[in-house]
C-alpha cells in the first residue's frame, strides 16, 4: 500500500530529557490537552475491532486498520502518556485512565458506526481531519520543544491515515453508488460530533484524578472544555482543515470557492461551542 514502506518513528525518537518543564509544568490548560488525549489514543484499540468487525472481508481494509492503523494510535497514546508522566509524575495516570476506559467502552459499539461502509469512510475522514487538527493546533500553542516535536509527529500520522481512510472512501462510494447529498450529511453531523462524549468522558476522568473536589462540578469541567476548545480554534490552520473536510465532496473548484466561507464559519461553529 502506498506509504507504509516508510518507516515509522519510536517513541525512542523523542527525548524526554530535553522537556522544557518550565514552559508546560504550570500550564493547565495544557496538562487537560495532553492527558486527556492521552486515554483517547489509548483507548483506539477497542475502535479498531469495532470497525475491522465492520468492514470484515475486505482484505486491504483490515489488514491496514490491524497491522498500521491501531499500532500507530497506541503509539500516540503510549507517547503522550509518556510525556504526562515526566511532566506531572504526581498525576495517577493508570488510575484515572483505568475509570476513563471502563465508562469509554460502553461508547465503542459497532451499531454506532454508519448505516454503509462508504458513510463509515466519510465518517473516518471527518475524525481524522478533527485529530490532525487537534495535534497541528497543540504544536502551534507550545512552544516547548519536545510536545511541539511529539504533535507535530502524531498531526502527521494524522494526516497519512486520513490519506488511506480517504482512498478506502473513493471505493466503497463507487461500489455504493453513494450521493454527495448523503455525504455532506455525513460530514456534517459528524463534524458536529467531533466534540464528542469520549471527549467529555476522558475530560470528567482527568479532572477526577487531577481535583477530586471538582469532579461533580458540571460548571468547573465546562470551563476547562471552553478554554480547551478556545486554544484549538486559535491555533488551527483553517485552509488545511477545510480542505481535508470539504475533499469527500469533491466538488468543482468555483464551487468549493462559493461554500468555504459558510463551512470555515461551520467550523468555527464547533470549537466554540
Amino acid at each position: 500500500m502506498p506509504g507504509l514502506e516508510a518507516e515509522h518513528w519510536k517513541i525512542e525518537d523523542l527525548d524526554f530529557s530535553r522537556i522544557a518543564l518550565d514552559k508546560v509544568r504550570p500550564d493547565e490548560n495544557l496538562f487537560y490537552l495532553v492527558t486527556s488525549a492521552s486515554f483517547i489514543e489509548s483507548g483506539s484499540d477497542l475502535y479498531t475491532h469495532n470497525l475491522v468487525d465492520f468492514f470484515r472481508g475486505d482484505d486491504e481494509v483490515t489488514d491496514w486498520l490491524s497491522n498500521y492503523w491501531e499500532p500507530e494510535e497506541l503509539q500516540h497514546g503510549q507517547a503522550l502518556r509518556a510525556y504526562v508522566r515526566h511532566v506531572w509524575p504526581e498525576f495517577e495516570w493508570d488510575t484515572a485512565y483505568r475509570g476513563f476506559l471502563e465508562e469509554y467502552a460502553t461508547y465503542c459499539k459497532v451499531e454506532l458506526l454508519a448505516p454503509t461502509r462508504a458513510l463509515e469512510m466519510t465518517a473516518r475522514c471527518v475524525v481524522e481531519t478533527g485529530t490532525a487538527t487537534y495535534y497541528r493546533a497543540m504544536a502551534r500553542a507550545t512552544d516547548e520543544p519536545v510536545l511541539h516535536d511529539l504533535a507535530t509527529r502524531i498531526a502527521t500520522d494524522e494526516v497519512n491515515h486520513y490519506k488511506h481512510f480517504y482512498r478506502f472512501f473513493r471505493r466503497y462510494r463507487e461500489q455504493e453508488k453513494l450521493s454527495r447529498f448523503r455525504v455532506v450529511g455525513t460530514i456534517g453531523r459528524r463534524t458536529l460530533e467531533l466534540k464528542s462524549e469520549d471527549a467529555d468522558c476522558a475530560i470528567r476522568h482527568v479532572v477526577k484524578a487531577r481535583a477530586p473536589h471538582r469532579a461533580d462540578d458540571t460548571a468547573y469541567v465546562q470551563q476547562l472544555s471552553a478554554r480547551m476548545n478556545s486554544t484549538i480554534r486559535t491555533n488551527l490552520s483553517a485552509g488545511s482543515t477545510l480542505k481535508m473536510l470539504m475533499r469527500p465532496l469533491e466538488l468543482p473548484a468555483r464551487v468549493q470557492t462559493v461554500i468555504q466561507y459558510p463551512i470555515k464559519q461551520f467550523m468555527q461553529h464547533v470549537f466554540l461551542r
